[in-house]
C-alpha cells in the first residue's frame, strides 16, 4: 500500500492562503495563515519573502486554475458563438453557488491601495490572459472588432462576478448573456 505524501510547507502555505484569501479577503493576518497551513513563520519568509510574495504566488496559481476553468467552460460547445454564450451559462452556475465570494482579482485590487503592490501586477496579468482568450474566440467567430468585443465581454464577465457576490437570488450572468449575444451579433 502506498501512502500519499504530506505536502511540504510551501504547498501548505499556498493552499491555506488561497482558501483564506478567497473566503476572508487578502487582508487576513499572517498568524491566521500560519495556523491554517500549520507552518512556522520562518517558512513564509523562506519560500515567499513575506506576505506580499505569498499573495502574488497565490494569484499566479489561482490565475492558472481560473483560466483553465474558462477554457473548460468554452469547451462545452464547438461553434464559436455557442462557446462564448455558453461561458455565461457556466458563470451563472458559478455565481449561484453558495460558496461563491466574488472576483478574487477585484477584491485583491481593492485590498491593496498601493498601486506598486505586487498583487496588482498579478491581477493585471490575469486580466490580459483572459482578454487574450476572449480575443482568440472572437477571431474564430470572425467578429469584425475582436479587441473591442473582448473588452466588452470582459466587462460583462467582471460585472457578473461582482454582482454575483451579493448572493441576492438574482442571475446577473443571464442578463450578461443577453448583452453578450448583442455584442457577438
Amino acid at each position: 500500500m502506498t501512502t500519499k505524501p504530506t505536502p511540504g510547507p510551501r504547498e501548505r502555505l499556498l493552499a491555506a492562503a488561497q482558501h483564506l484569501f478567497y473566503s476572508r479577503g487578502a487582508s487576513v493576518g499572517i498568524d491566521a495563515l500560519l495556523k491554517e497551513a500549520n507552518v512556522a513563520r520562518r517558512s513564509l519568509y523562506e519560500h515567499f519573502g513575506g506576505k506580499d510574495g505569498l499573495v502574488a504566488a497565490v494569484l499566479r496559481r489561482a490565475s492558472d486554475e481560473d483560466l483553465a476553468w474558462y477554457e473548460d467552460a468554452l469547451a462545452g460547445a464547438t461553434e464559436p458563438r455557442a462557446r462564448l454564450l455558453g461561458l455565461f451559462d457556466r458563470l451563472d452556475e458559478l455565481v449561484s453557488n453558495a460558496d461563491f465570494r466574488g472576483c478574487r482579482y477585484f477584491a485583491t485590487d481593492l485590498a491593496f491601495a498601493d498601486p506598486r503592490h505586487p498583487a496588482h501586477a498579478e491581477t493585471e496579468a490575469y486580466r490580459r490572459r483572459l482578454r487574450a482568450l476572449l480575443v482568440r474566440e472572437l477571431e474564430a467567430l470572425g467578429h469584425a472588432s475582436p479587441e473591442r468585443a473582448a473588452e466588452q465581454l470582459h466587462l460583462l464577465i467582471e460585472g457578473t462576478l461582482v454582482m454575483g457576490a451579493t448572493q441576492n437570488g438574482q442571475h446577473p450572468a443571464r442578463a450578461a448573456r443577453d448583452l453578450a449575444a448583442a455584442i457577438l451579433d
